[in-house]
């Protein structure tokens, strides 16, 4: 498997992230699991997990903390794509 870089992640409800890798894919990811786990606790706040963002080939949060993409990429399953629509045309 090669390396994976995220290009771009989105924050759904219920702490799940679609997440688009630089080949194309899009991937959901459930960060339940990893909410009773040290200072991942701090992302139970919906405030606090809205606010991840793509940093360098990763997804990191306000807090400092991130997730390697390969762990990210094994451990979320296919998902489509959302498309934006322009609407000023």
């Amino acid at each position: 498997m090669s390396y994976r870089s995220i290009i771009r992640v989105e924050p759904l409800h219920k702490h799940q992230l679609r997440i688009y890798f630089d080949n194309g894919a899009c991937r959901l990811f459930d960060a339940t699991p990893l909410l009773g786990v040290g200072r991942f606790s701090e992302l139970r706040e919906s405030s606090v997990f809205e606010k991840v963002r793509v940093s360098f080939d990763t997804v990191e949060w306000e807090n400092g903390l991130d997730l390697d993409p390969e762990y990210v990429y094994e451990h979320s399953s296919t998902c489509e794509p959302v498309i934006a629509v322009d609407d000023t045309k």
